[in-house]
């Protein structure tokens, strides 16, 4: 798991909460976006990351109804602008 899960993981084996979801997506995101700016015709990986960047944003809707202190600090972790 990379260091930014662990650090919003609930407790040691956690690898299901939104808070890691999300971290882990926004390292794929961010793997993808590099991916798809060099091969401009892998329409394959840009499906990939439009799926993912969704996902993500529904998680964050799902924290921010539910739970907002934990919402804003992913927010600032992860230093995604929304």
């Amino acid at each position: 798991m990379i260091k930014k899960a662990k650090e919003l993981a609930i407790h040691e084996k956690d690898t299901g909460s939104s808070e890691v979801q999300i971290a882990l997506l926004t390292e794929k995101i961010e793997v993808l976006s590099k991916h798809v700016k060099e091969f401009k015709k892998d329409k394959h990986s840009s499906v990939g990351l439009l799926k993912a960047v969704n996902k993500r944003k529904k998680l964050l809707d799902y924290l921010k109804r539910n739970k907002l202190d934990s919402y804003k600090n992913v927010i600032s972790k992860l230093n995604i602008r929304k």
